[in-house]
């Protein structure tokens, strides 16, 4: 009988292998590098530990082999050493200098609040002064909170209106002495023409010899710092560097208020009066806070008619 065995016969090797056999073959060849690699350490180790004897020239040669790489070996691992070290005092010091940026900008903040409290407490402290010198009126503070203009306050407005006490035609100090008057109330905010204006005339006077004047907004001639002061009899005494204060005859501004300081008095070409400059004792330039009478002229029954025609304005 013939048997057919031709279906259990297998090749013993084909040109390709399965993955898992291929997987085997690099297991295997790992492990024997692994264990061919270990004993030439163990051989290296026991031949660096014999002194003497036959084995000398091979752990010499062994020696000029080892040592260069071992010199290499060293000479990378310090470097990376030092590569990684310095990259760690790098993000050290990055950490460091970003601790300082903040710390600065917390103190710059800090001083900055400081200094606006220094500020604000020094005007506070001349407004206090001022309240002080004229403790004969009853007063307001109140903060500018708006001006018309870009540059100066030759309007500007307060924070402060009728639910306040605030009223027309009372005058407004700040700075040394008068700023202006309230020409216009809301509920919560109030208007204030200042004497900068072009459109401001006040009747003024000499504090020393009691001699009358004009003080007349410029905003052209402010530009210099300066007001005008006109309508000065040719024989009145006011001269360079007096006190020009309100007159007793104004019809809106409380008698005896500073407005500023009389400079370059001179007779006018007609030779029938004189006329000057005035330096105002209040600052146009940064208005923060006012003082506001909160009595009027006609309220405290001072008003003197008499010469109401006089004035230009006020």
């Amino acid at each position: 009988m013939t048997t057919n065995t031709s279906a259990s016969v297998r090749p013993a090797f084909s040109g390709k292998g399965t993955a898992s056999d291929i997987s085997d073959m690099d297991n295997k060849a790992s492990k024997y590098m692994f264990i061919i690699l270990t004993v030439i350490c163990t051989v290296l180790i026991v031949l660096s530990s014999i002194q003497g004897g036959a084995f000398d020239p091979i752990r010499r040669v062994v020696g000029y082999a080892l040592v260069p790489v071992q010199e290499g070996v060293n000479t990378a691992g310090t470097a990376i050493y030092d590569t990684i070290k310095e990259f760690s005092d790098l993000r050290d010091v990055y950490d460091r200098n970003q601790e300082l940026e903040d710390r600065i900008a917390s103190l710059t903040e800090e001083n900055n609040r400081l200094r606006s409290e220094t500020e604000e407490l020094e005007r506070l402290r001349l407004l206090y002064e001022l309240d002080t010198q004229y403790m004969q009126y009853p007063k307001v503070a109140a903060r500018v909170i708006a001006k018309d203009s870009n540059q100066w306050f030759q309007v500007f407005r307060i924070d402060k209106g009728s639910v306040d006490g605030i009223r027309v035609d009372m005058n407004v100090l700040s700075g040394g002495g008068l700023i202006g008057i309230v020409t216009e109330v809301g509920a919560n905010y109030a208007t204030v023409r200042s004497i900068i204006d072009d459109e401001s005339s006040v009747s003024a006077m000499s504090q020393h010899s009691g001699d009358g004047c004009f003080v007349n907004g410029d905003l052209e001639l402010f530009e210099q710092g300066l007001l005008s002061l006109t309508d000065i009899d040719k024989n009145a005494n006011i001269s360079d560097g007096d006190a020009i204060v309100t007159s007793n005859i104004s019809t809106k501004f409380l008698p005896g208020i500073l407005i500023g300081y009389a400079t370059d008095i001179e007779v006018d070409s007609q030779q029938l009066t004189k006329s000057g400059l005035l330096v105002p004792a209040g600052d146009f330039s940064d208005l923060q806070e006012v003082l506001v009478i909160t009595q009027t002229k006609s309220e405290l029954g001072i008003t003197d008619h008499s010469e109401e025609a006089a004035e230009v304005i006020y």
